[in-house]
């Protein structure tokens, strides 16, 4: 059975604040768009353009709907190409799969290197890909359970079971 975690309302905030200064410490490099990785670092993206008064764009890989990812991501390796740099804010850094599936589409869309970062919540430290930005870190070899932050404590709980169950090695 896995263990439920509520990241609640205060924790979050801290954690957008949390990431809001680091993004404004680094001296090297400042986005000129927040991206909110659909559908849980949508959330997270708006609370962090409005720490940062930075503008939010979205995309998202969860709907598996051409038009809002691939396609988005294909103009918005354009952006970098122009000279944009983009921050994708996400909840959680897991396994890295958004991450990797991310940046593989952006280079294969012609995206600069160096002009693409990423931020999250929550970032596992042993994922196979790896955050810029990240307002705490587990290692899942040692933390099994499952974070319900504020917006997913929306869904009924066998929802929440049902998202859980459907990664058993992440939280085993």
């Amino acid at each position: 059975m896995p263990v439920f975690t509520p990241v609640d309302h205060d924790a979050f905030v801290a954690d957008v604040k949390a990431l809001a200064a680091a993004v404004a410490a680094d001296r090297d490099w400042s986005p000129t768009f927040l991206i909110g990785i659909g559908r849980g670092g949508l959330v997270p993206a708006v609370f962090l353009s409005h720490a940062t008064g930075l503008p939010t764009l979205s995309c998202d890989l969860s709907s598996q709907v051409k038009d809002f990812a691939e396609e988005v991501l294909v103009r918005l390796a354009a952006r970098t190409r122009a000279g944009e740099r983009l921050l994708f804010v996400d909840d959680i850094n897991d396994s890295g799969r958004t991450i990797g599936l991310l940046r593989t589409a952006l280079a294969a869309a012609g995206g600069v290197e160096g002009a693409v970062r990423f931020a999250t919540l929550i970032d596992n430290r042993v994922s196979a890909q790896r955050v810029d930005y990240a307002a705490r870190t587990i290692d899942r070899t040692v933390t099994k359970d499952w974070y319900v932050f504020p917006w997913e404590a929306m869904a009924p709980a066998e929802t929440i079971a049902d998202d859980a169950a459907a990664v058993p090695e992440r939280i085993a």
